[in-house]
């Protein structure tokens, strides 16, 4: 129960549920597009939810912290995209700008409902600005992924040493 704690006490502060159990995803902007009657869809009793749930992806891991990279390497980090639905479902990645000295590979096409994908994050360390830092300069941006029910917001974070 929400107003007893495990010892039967009652509550002195709000429990608060995590994001994935009150129907959100963190990081993810939902798509206000109208339900393709084209798609392959799964209409059994088992089912009677919202659509919300029977579709998408998760990201594993959620976020890409990759650390201290030194300026003028190459650097690769692979990020799984799991279709979490019960259909197939395509996804795009929308390019980071080059000043980012991103970029993502991956395969495009149709993902099966339990299968996943690897994206590639390469980065090349460059330094943006020209001023001093100190010698560290901070990276950082979020890779849109564009799928057919939200947008998926994976944050990527380096320190770059000049």
């Amino acid at each position: 129960s929400l107003l007893v704690n495990a010892a039967g006490q009652p509550r002195k502060e709000k429990v608060k549920l995590p994001s994935s159990l009150q129907g959100r995803r963190p990081n993810s902007i939902p798509n206000k597009k109208i339900e393709d009657p084209v798609a392959g869809k799964v209409n059994t009793s088992s089912l009677a939810m919202t659509r919300q749930h029977l579709s998408g992806f998760h990201l594993i891991p959620p976020r890409v912290t990759l650390g201290v990279l030194k300026e003028g390497c190459t650097y690769v980090t692979t990020v799984i995209l799991k279709n979490v639905g019960v259909n197939f479902s395509r996804f795009r990645v929308k390019q980071p700008p080059p000043h980012t000295g991103l970029r993502v590979m991956y395969t495009p096409g149709p993902v099966a409902a339990g299968l996943q994908v690897e994206l590639e994050i390469e980065i090349f360390a460059m330094v943006i600005r020209g001023e001093d830092t100190g010698g560290l300069e901070e990276i950082s941006h979020d890779i849109e992924i564009l799928t057919e029910t939200e947008t998926l917001l994976l944050p990527v974070r380096a320190n770059i040493l000049c």
